[in-house]
């Protein structure tokens, strides 16, 4: 029996493929350099002067009469008619942002573990292999560590500011998550309905069963009290790195809204993708929707509406649906949060007083090259949300509802695999090799069933969707009130 067999080999190719493709044909690169979004250029000293109506000093004599000198920078009247000029991004333009080979990377790689996870469901689709390993969850898996690095590398950023307020707002908005976690796990099944106690109890009891065969000891309570601190702290640390991008979202969200005023079904979609995570979160609310749609009250009978199976085949298509939705409208985040500078010019022309040509410069700049900053803190959830779904479908014995669902709650069975033996020393070393390796596989696959994967999935699912409701929230009250104000 072959472990992993063809999909070892896309596996291979597709890695290959996007090593060697990445510097010719980059997803990443073609987001932002498609010719749709537009940068906006700082002035030069010269373009600031003429309007300033200066003239560039050529003797010492006309520096002191203009108060120019080498020491002390041009300075000029904030309230000059300034108008910023407008290119689209080139690909030249992208090699000088911030993390831009962290974003290229991240994207890129999502894009093929999507890619390389399609090909997994339709050959399992199409093939009996069920005892292979899927690869595409190992995909998954590298994307969803992949993404909370690159957020992570960017909340330390944040840590290492001189200032000092964006460390102590990831800090205050880290322990506001951890109550919140220890809030939700105590919360019954009737009412959000993870699964975890169930797949809590299997894995337990299946691992004290193989616990006990190794002839070691075991103590239950506090393993599961163990867990539970060790999945309450993975709540905290996803929801102190998903701070800046729920507030990111909401400032562009209010810009994009602007900018599409004359748009009313652009407006529609911005404020559909907004309020995606709030439908996230109630498709696990029991009450809400499971119920309602399995007993839907119809007059004085309660009518049925969809089965069991079909409604959580139609709660992961909704997910993914959503993401897809929250991606196509990514252009209008993003040209809205280049737009800032622009904004700022208009904002320093009603202000009294002098600026520097050079803080003009940096102002305007440093909104451009933190693009792909800003583009990860946007799409880092999305990315996130999405692989934890497939993660959810595959491990969970979910299905598309294209072909029955399995019923993920058989339980664990000893088996132990099966010795053959071998006509040489080289065919004999690779069958004790695989057989090592299927033991190991059926280890994992007897004490974490389908069950547990369906608990552990969908929490993180919800948990993710709740942190960005609760950090965007928190950013629209953050810049429609205070920042206004």
């Amino acid at each position: 029996m072959a472990v992993m067999g063809i999909q070892l080999v896309v596996s291979l190719l597709t890695a290959s493929i996007m090593q060697r493709m990445a510097p010719h044909c980059s997803f990443a690169r073609w987001l932002l350099c498609n010719g749709s979004l537009f940068r906006f250029r700082h002035p030069s000293e010269e373009e600031v002067r003429a309007l300033a109506g200066k003239e560039k000093p050529r003797s010492k004599k006309d520096r002191r009469q203009n108060d120019v000198s080498e020491s002390k920078p041009l300075s000029v009247p904030k309230d000059i008619d300034l108008h910023l000029e407008t290119r689209p991004i080139s690909v030249v333009d992208s090699l000088v942002l911030h993390y831009f080979m962290e974003y290229q990377w991240l994207i890129d790689f999502a894009v093929y573990a999507t890619g390389v996870y399609l090909f997994t469901e339709g050959y399992y689709c199409l093939m009996d292999v069920q005892k292979e390993v899927n690869i595409g969850v190992l995909w998954c898996l590298l994307t969803v560590a992949f993404s909370i690095k690159v957020l992570f590398g960017m909340m330390t950023h944040y840590f290492r500011s001189e200032e000092g307020g964006e460390r102590s707002v990831c800090l205050v908005f880290g322990f506001l998550f951890l109550l919140i976690a220890m809030l939700v796990l105590v919360v019954r099944e009737d009412y959000l309905e993870f699964g975890l106690e169930s797949g809590f109890s299997a894995a337990f009891d299946n691992m004290e069963m193989f616990v006990r065969q190794q002839g070691w000891e075991w103590s239950v309570p506090v393993t599961k009290l163990t867990v539970k601190l060790g999945l309450v702290g993975i709540c905290s640390f996803v929801g102190a790195c998903l701070t800046f991008p729920g507030f990111r979202l909401a400032q562009t969200h209010l810009d994009a809204l602007k900018m599409t005023a004359d748009k009313p079904m652009i407006q529609i979609l911005l404020h559909a993708s907004f309020v995606a995570p709030v439908v996230i979160v109630l498709m696990w609310v029991k009450p809400v929707t499971r119920d309602f749609l399995l007993s839907a009250p119809m007059g004085k009978e309660n009518v049925q509406l969809m089965s069991s199976s079909t409604y959580n085949s139609v709660r992961l298509w909704t997910v993914v649906a959503l993401c897809v939705l929250r991606l196509a409208v990514t252009r209008y985040h993003l040209q809205a949060y280049l737009n800032l500078a622009d904004k700022w010019v208009d904002q320093m022309k009603k202000e009294a007083g002098r600026i520097t040509v050079i803080e003009i410069q940096r102002k305007v700049s440093r909104v451009f090259f933190y693009l792909t900053v800003v583009t990860l803190q946007y799409l880092g959830p999305i990315i996130l949300t999405f692989h934890l779904t497939l993660l959810l479908k595959t491990l969970g014995d979910y299905s598309w509802g294209f072909y029955p669902e399995s019923p993920g709650f058989s339980p664990a069975t000893d088996t132990a695999p099966s010795s053959s033996t071998a006509s040489s020393d080289d065919e004999e070393d690779i069958q004790v090799t695989i057989t090592k390796i299927t033991a190991v596989l059926n280890a994992i696959r007897n004490v974490f069933t389908p069950l547990f994967y369906r608990g552990l999935f969908a929490f993180l699912t919800w948990w993710v969707a709740a942190c960005q409701i609760v950090t965007s929230l928190c950013g629209l009250y953050f810049h429609q009130y205070l920042v206004s104000s």
